[in-house]
């Protein structure tokens, strides 16, 4: 672990939560007191939750090194988690599940792998899991890696170790926080997997709500859209614009042929209204797209689309920390952060 003065573990408590958090604790506690430096831990109360409030309160009575955040009502877990990195403490970011669902004893080679990498997600293998929750996790990879292109084998994992500088580059809402790990990729961040042993107490039927498929679903096209076309909007809405119109032009030229061709009459001709409706659409949607450049222009400035992970001259090289401007890191190398002499 680069980052020697310790790390912040936070924990969001959310839908599901262990019954025995105290044991959690300890379990998380115990793998992890072999690190150095000091390691806090932050429990993030998404809502009123004051049965286990009382129970967190005690672990501070017994000095244990925990912070409690409590929400005024529920939030969700990406604002939840934001919460949570507002008060944490040091740079090195570990957040885990409120329930048992990696074994523990693993936790520290996510932190080892942040010696190079900027997040390190974790996926459960091998897997203990019912054969339907596999299936569910096999399906959502699949339409991951169709819709973005990126492989991620665990999005649904909760075990995640990052730089809290990277944060400055992300903005959480939502429930966007599943996808952290392909805005970062997006941002141009490292990120790697690891593998650790899915604890064995995971093996709860997880069948959610038709609703609740349906959000995830629209999630990830969200996320698709922001990963490609958040910096060009006329590419996204052009295509589609494009297609409707060739539509509508298509459908009014041939009955324009029927007209001066055959004799047909385009009186009382649904294709005739249904190609006007396909034209105008077109015109609307490649329209969104030329206000979202337009958008888009006016903000460039003030919108940094890479980022630098190190500079090299002509003496040595400089890293660049995650979210650091490239300037600010070159004027803190050459020392130009010193006042000038009078």
């Amino acid at each position: 672990m680069k980052d020697s003065t310790g790390c912040s573990v936070i924990i969001v408590i959310g839908e599901r939560v262990e019954p025995d958090i105290v044991g959690l604790h300890q379990a998380y506690r115990q793998a992890l007191a072999g690190l150095d430096g000091e390691i806090e831990f932050v429990y993030v109360l998404d809502g009123p939750r004051p049965e286990v409030s009382d129970r967190l309160g005690r672990l501070i009575e017994q000095g244990e090194p925990v912070r409690i955040v409590e929400l005024s009502r529920w939030f969700g877990e990406a604002a939840a988690l934001d919460a949570g990195l507002g008060i944490a403490r040091h740079e090195c970011i570990l957040t885990l599940p409120a329930y048992h669902q990696v074994d523990p004893a693993g936790l520290p080679r996510l932190l080892e792998a942040l010696d190079s990498a900027d997040m390190v997600i974790c996926r459960r293998w091998p897997r203990h899991d019912s054969l339907w929750n596999r299936i569910q996790t096999r399906l959502f990879r699949m339409l991951v890696r169709w819709t973005t292109g990126e492989r991620l084998d665990d999005l649904g994992c909760g075990a995640r170790a990052f730089r809290k500088s990277i944060m400055k580059e992300i903005s959480l809402y939502g429930e966007q926080h599943r996808f952290l790990p392909l805005l970062a990729r997006q941002r141009g961040f490292r990120v790697v997997q690891v593998d650790l042993p899915q604890s064995r107490r995971e093996q709860r039927l997880r069948v959610y709500a038709p609703g609740v498929y349906l959000r995830r679903l629209l999630d990830l096209l969200t996320v698709f859209f922001l990963s490609r076309f958040t910096r060009k909007p006329l590419r996204f809405f052009g295509l589609i614009g494009s297609g409707m119109m060739a539509l509508g032009l298509l459908i009014l030229v041939y009955l324009a042929g029927e007209r001066l061709f055959g004799g047909v009459p385009l009186a009382d001709r649904p294709a005739l209204l249904l190609g006007a409706l396909f034209l105008v659409l077109g015109v609307q949607s490649f329209a969104l797209g030329l206000i979202g450049e337009l958008i888009i222009f006016t903000h460039a400035g003030s919108v940094r689309e890479y980022t630098v992970d190190r500079i090299i001259t002509g003496d040595d090289e400089i890293e660049c920390k995650p979210g650091e401007d490239t300037v600010v890191a070159l004027r803190n190398h050459l020392g130009c952060e010193k006042s000038a002499p009078s």
